[in-house]
């Protein structure tokens, strides 16, 4: 998929099984979306993982890995945002999810990293986040829940 941007996606649970999403800050709206972002150069798909855990999220420790997704999951952009979301480079993005649980304490979350991306978090019901993601990304959520629904 030549014209997809390659990322990975998080799917963020804590030990009561709520689903961790924040809103962003680039967008002024009501949806939110769980942690993703683009994939390096030169680096895993796990790697990408990690550190957009810390970028987005501000953790570094205190989660665990429990599940990688054999196939690449995509979304296409509409066509009001291909021109203007990553330079109008890409059509879409196909990614690589991850489920994790964190273990830590709410209060580690910190989104004053170097570049923030979110300007608020909570947890959520699993099911009750692809009511809240922008519509383009309804149906990728859809598949995320499914693939992960034994870890909630």
């Amino acid at each position: 998929m030549k014209d997809f941007r390659k990322g990975i996606g998080v799917f963020l649970i804590n030990t009561n099984n709520q689903l961790w999403v924040g809103k962003r800050i680039d967008f002024k709206n009501d949806y939110w979306q769980m942690p993703q972002g683009g994939i390096d150069n030169n680096e895993s798909p796990r790697q990408a993982m990690i550190r957009e855990l810390s970028e987005e999220c501000g953790i570094k420790k205190n989660y665990e890995i429990l599940m990688e997704l054999e196939e690449w999951l995509s979304y296409s952009l509409p066509s009001s945002l291909k021109k203007i979301v990553w330079g109008g480079r890409y059509v879409g993005q196909t990614q690589k999810w991850f489920a994790c649980r964190f273990l830590g304490k709410d209060r580690e979350f910190d989104l004053e990293t170097h570049k923030p991306e979110f300007e608020e978090w909570k947890w959520i019901r699993p099911e009750d986040a692809v009511k809240f993601v922008v519509p383009f990304k309804k149906k990728l959520y859809k598949d995320v829940l499914k693939s992960f629904e034994n870890l909630y």
